[in-house]
């Protein structure tokens, strides 16, 4: 054991006989030597458990390089993803990957539990195995509620107010749990923050000690076979799981990085308006119906009547003149001229009296 080793393996050799004097290895290399996976026409499920792993252990690493830069506040949380994305060098496709891995991670995950429910691999003595999947599941998703908060824009601030409107509604508990997630009565600074916890502290707790369980439980149980191939009789084959399984799984793990690495680059996660509690949502207009839209340029507001077709874009717009024709519109002694030439003379000519308000309103109070 003298002397400097003058190669790789030599290296390994003498960190192996370092590591061997002093922690007894010899239970993980006979678990390692002895370990099968048993071969049949359902064998391709079982890659699918390695390929969410794979996937998680991505979101650990982009999120760790994510956090570098995040402020978890209302007033620079927006910015802070934007200076990732804009500023920091391939940030935004460290958070691309970021947010897709998410999604192919709940993808994958879903096809891993159906194959296990299919194949009917929660027989005993597998139930454990089954119970820690399913919360790991439900962790998940909760990963990415929370998550997706986090940006402060827009799209991400209503669906979480909706969701916690929705978590409301469970009946007895559901105002308690809606305050719970939200640190108060409405979505706020405080819900970001409190949120923000969830994501990098709470969950990844939980994650550590249930996929501890779960992989625990994996490698002393076995994989497990369907019934249909037990009762054939005929003798189940079995391959090595190294190095075997353990390449097909590296395959597995390389085409999942190769999707994920061209959803990343050609269609790089938006970031969106940075989201304000104050203001009013935007009421959504069927296609045929006029909306009131309301823009401010130059220190002036300026009030129209949109008329929204099919394909959602524009179809004509009324100037601030026609404020009282819109109220015309909704007394019904009037009718909106470019909707009508536009979808034909049924066209859709309502007008309801509170977008009239909001928009005379506005005009009122001048820009903020």
């Amino acid at each position: 054991m003298g002397g400097v080793p003058r190669s790789v393996a030599e290296l390994l050799r003498f960190a192996n006989a370092w590591v061997e004097e002093r922690i007894d290895l010899s239970g993980a290399r006979e678990l390692i030597r002895h370990k099968v996976v048993p071969v049949h026409r359902h064998t391709i499920w079982y890659y699918f458990g390695g390929m969410t792993l794979f996937l998680f252990i991505i979101q650990v690493m982009t999120g760790i390089l994510l956090l570098l830069y995040y402020r978890p506040s209302a007033e620079e949380a927006f910015e802070s993803v934007q200076f990732i994305v804009t500023e920091v060098e391939f940030g935004w496709l460290i958070r691309s990957i970021h947010s897709w891995s998410a999604n192919l991670l709940v993808a994958t995950m879903m096809i891993h539990l159906f194959s296990v429910y299919f194949t009917q691999a929660y027989r005993k003595p597998r139930e454990l195995t089954w119970v820690s999947g399913m919360c790991l599941f439900g962790i998940f998703l909760f990963f990415g509620f929370s998550g997706y908060l986090l940006p402060w824009n827009e799209l991400a601030y209503f669906a979480t107010k909706v969701g916690t409107d929705v978590t409301g509604q469970v009946p007895l508990v559901g105002h308690l749990i809606a305050r719970i997630l939200r640190g108060g009565e409405d979505v706020t600074g405080a819900t970001l923050s409190r949120f923000y916890g969830f994501h990098v502290a709470i969950l990844p707790l939980l994650t550590t000690a249930i996929l501890g369980l779960h992989l625990f439980l994996v490698q002393k149980q076995g994989m497990s076979v369907p019934p249909e191939i037990e009762r054939s009789g005929r003798p189940i084959r079995t391959m090595p799981f190294v190095p075997h399984f353990l390449l097909r799984d590296l395959v597995g793990w390389l085409s999942a990085l190769a999707v994920l690495g061209a959803l990343a680059a050609y269609f790089p996660w938006e970031l969106g308006v940075k989201a304000d509690p104050f203001a009013p949502a935007q009421a959504a207009a069927l296609p045929g119906e006029p909306a009131i839209a309301t823009t401010c340029a130059n220190g002036e507001f300026t009030v129209g009547v949109t008329c929204i077709g099919d394909c959602g874009a524009p179809l004509g717009e009324v100037g601030l003149g026609e404020v009282q024709k819109a109220f015309n519109i909704f007394l019904g002694t009037a009718t909106l001229d470019s909707c009508a030439a536009a979808d034909g003379p049924d066209a859709n000519t309502e007008v309801s009296l509170g977008e009239v308000q909001i928009a005379f309103n506005n005009f009122l109070n001048g820009c903020p």
